[in-house]
């Protein structure tokens, strides 16, 4: 239950590996993900949307109105036959649905309830709305991204957080599930999207506890290397990143780019030096990069034994060929938007390994299965249910 990639991503990481996972939604108000482009060939649609597909990949949809007076009973129904309900919305709707984590209870004692909204259930920030780019700047992500004399940026993708916080919540799932299965007692699982996102600047907290310091924005820069940056290569807006971190990486750079006489330059013969330097450094190997592919310029760099990797744009990583061969991108036929390519996972099991057993969902598209299948409603009492306009 709930919208956004945060509940999605660590539900579909169970579902990938063979957990039932029901998605729980509306037409009366889809979730965003639904009507977010890009659209598959630019057309828009609640079944379109290439964003929700992504995420939604294994993941049965159960339309359920929850304002119909009647929703209640079959969501209850619902509970009664899962190990877990997730949700992500702000805290106290679910409370007003009357499906809190003590009415849970009361229908499956031993339920799990995991819950991953922006800031917790408590608190003063508990009330607040919450969406990934505003999250990310709470957590002071942007104050790391940028140049010195300039602002802050924001991070590339807008919802980092929900990208964050679903790693916790499998983890803290898992654990719940192996106690249950201990002790025959479930437990409420409460993640904060914004504390978990923390530990990523992690490094910035210490040192403004231990000295007092704000760390600032360096751009490409690194304080224990020089070079550090990405450097333009021929073609259209190629690039290659370079990292040097010793004296004997900067004499190889130096012997393969034709300036050897570099390497005991006094300007550039110890770190330090390089480091004040490091301008003419950075306009130095520009000049010799953008002669190159950014594939010729990282094959040689690594050759020579200096760190180097090609930036990849999107193109680059949907045929990158280890991806490929690692089975990670799952080719799917949808019925609205033809054959559709999903993300898997990114990790292996040897026993149990991820599988792609069905394209992302319609809205509403498992409703009739999951009620007659899996809650046991006869055709009558389904049938009834939907004319009186419960499942919408």
């Amino acid at each position: 239950v709930g919208a956004g990639p945060a509940g999605l991503t660590a539900a579909r990481y169970l579902a990938n590996y063979g957990a039932t996972v029901i998605r729980v939604e509306t037409s009366k108000r889809p979730c965003t993900m639904r009507i977010s482009a890009p659209y598959k060939d630019d057309k828009p649609g609640l079944d379109r949307s290439g964003y929700f597909n992504h995420f939604n990949a294994n993941i049965f949809s159960l339309a359920l109105n929850m304002e119909h007076p009647r929703a209640l009973e079959v969501a209850k129904r619902l509970v009664a036959e899962s190990d877990v309900v997730m949700e992500n919305f702000t805290p106290g709707v679910m409370e007003r649905w009357g499906l809190g984590y003590e009415e849970l209870k009361k229908v499956k004692p031993d339920i799990i309830k995991l819950r991953q909204s922006g800031f917790g259930s408590w608190g003063s920030y508990a009330q607040q709305p919450a969406f990934g780019m505003i999250l990310a700047a709470m957590a002071g992500l942007p104050n790391f991204i940028g140049w010195p004399d300039r602002g802050p940026l924001p991070v590339g993708v807008s919802a980092y957080t929900d990208c964050i916080s679903p790693r916790f919540a499998a983890a803290a799932l898992i654990a719940a599930l192996d106690y249950r299965n201990k002790t025959g007692k479930g437990q409420l699982l409460d993640l904060s999207q914004f504390e978990t996102t923390l530990y990523f600047i992690i490094p910035a907290i210490l040192e403004y506890i231990s000295s007092g310091r704000e760390p600032s924005r360096i751009g490409n820069s690194c304080p224990y290397a020089v070079p550090h940056s990405v450097y333009p290569c021929k073609g259209d807006d190629r690039w290659c990143t370079i990292a040097v971190f010793s004296d004997e990486q900067w004499a190889n750079l130096c012997q393969l780019i034709g300036r050897a006489e570099y390497i005991d330059d006094p300007q550039f013969d110890t770190f330090l030096n390089r480091k004040r330097n490091e301008g003419e450094i950075d306009r130095l190997i520009s000049g010799w990069t953008i002669n190159f592919t950014s594939e010729e310029v990282m094959n040689q760099m690594q050759s020579a034994g200096v760190p180097a990797g090609v930036v990849k744009n999107a193109a680059d990583i949907y045929d990158d060929p280890q991806l490929r061969q690692r089975n990670l991108f799952w080719a799917l036929n949808h019925p609205d938007m033809g054959l559709f390519t999903h993300l898997g996972q990114g990790f292996e099991l040897s026993k149990t390994p991820a599988q792609a057993r069905m394209p992302s969902p319609r809205l509403g598209e498992h409703t009739e299965y999951v009620c007659t299948k899996i809650l046991g409603m006869t055709d009558q009492e389904f049938v009834e249910l939907v004319g009186a306009g419960v499942f919408e």
